[in-house]
């Protein structure tokens, strides 16, 4: 067990299928651990053969949290995900813990690393306003304009940027604040709380990592995600639930629907899994502070942790 006073988390990311979920559970055993589930569809109840979830014999040896957390159609946004992984996490290492945050929605990983952007949503009508005055009296004339009301974020970006002027002059009149000011009470809520997040990232050679996704859509089908899907359908669940845009559900859906075969359903899923690899490689990249390791190097991952994360 850890010092109750550390103030770490551990957090694996990477692209589906790379085995996130295996390393997880090692760390956790060797190194007495809880798993914090960064999954955007393990957080509905119901939904289990398509995600994935931990078998509840897994569940049982190693404790899960934020998984089964709400229903299908209620909402849920990634900063939900970052304040209660947060609380997940001082609960975790109040009790002498490793918190081991483990999955692959970058939304979700974001929000909680870096924070989410406080401002306001976007309004059409003012956006709109702000269009029409560059096409008649210039970009140039809105940079000044710009460079008066927040002088920071204008020394950042080109007198060009049309849309990141547009933008943050749309953020100053709908707030009366600088999109600079609003930048700043950026936060990520971990890092607000004080802790220290170490951040893994595994990565497999792409051929491999192509033939584990379609060794995990054949196991999807075989476990009878068809028959979830039914039952869940026969519940009442609404086909516009979030969860069913998972990837395999909303292949399903159109099965039952008769639009495409079983063969086609298995097939798209597993090359629209490959995109959604590729996809969650890109973003992860771009995402500062994460040491990438080879999935199967369970020596160097070990190594790491005991130097960087433990020692």
């Amino acid at each position: 067990m850890l010092n109750t006073k550390a103030k770490t988390i551990l957090i694996i990311v990477g692209p589906t299928a790379v085995g996130k979920s295996e390393i997880a559970l090692w760390l956790a055993q060797e190194y007495g651990g809880e798993i914090i589930s960064c999954d955007s569809r393990q957080i509905y109840r119901g939904f289990d053969v398509g995600t994935a979830k931990p078998s509840p014999d897994v569940r049982q040896s190693i404790r899960h949290h934020l998984i089964d957390i709400i229903n299908p159609e209620d909402q849920f946004s990634a900063a939900d995900f970052a304040r209660l992984a947060t609380t997940a996490a001082e609960n975790i290492i109040s009790r002498g813990y490793l918190p081991i945050v483990v999955g692959g929605t970058g939304l979700y990983h974001k929000a909680l690393v870096e924070g989410l952007f406080p401002g306001p949503g976007r309004d059409p009508v003012l956006r709109q306003n702000l269009k029409k005055e560059a096409e008649q009296c210039g970009v140039q004339s809105l940079y000044e304009k710009l460079q008066q009301v927040d002088p920071d974020y204008a020394r950042k970006i080109t007198p060009k940027d049309g849309l990141r002027i547009i933008r943050a002059l749309e953020v100053y009149q709908l707030t009366g604040q600088p999109l600079s000011y609003h930048f700043r009470l950026t936060q990520s809520p971990a890092r607000e709380k004080g802790f220290i997040l170490h951040q893994i990232g595994l990565k497999l050679e792409r051929k491999e990592l192509y033939r584990r996704i379609e060794i995990r859509v054949d196991w999807m089908f075989d476990q009878g995600i068809v028959e979830e899907v039914k039952g869940l359908l026969a519940r009442g669940i609404s086909e516009q639930a979030a969860p069913f845009k998972g990837l395999g559900y909303r292949q399903i859906l159109r099965y039952l629907k008769d639009e495409i075969s079983l063969e086609e359903a298995v097939y798209l899923t597993k090359l629209e899994t490959k995109h959604y690899a590729k996809r969650q490689l890109t973003w992860f990249k771009k995402s500062p502070g994460i040491i990438w390791l080879e999935s199967e190097d369970r020596l160097g991952i070990k190594d790491f942790i005991e130097k960087e994360v433990l020692g």
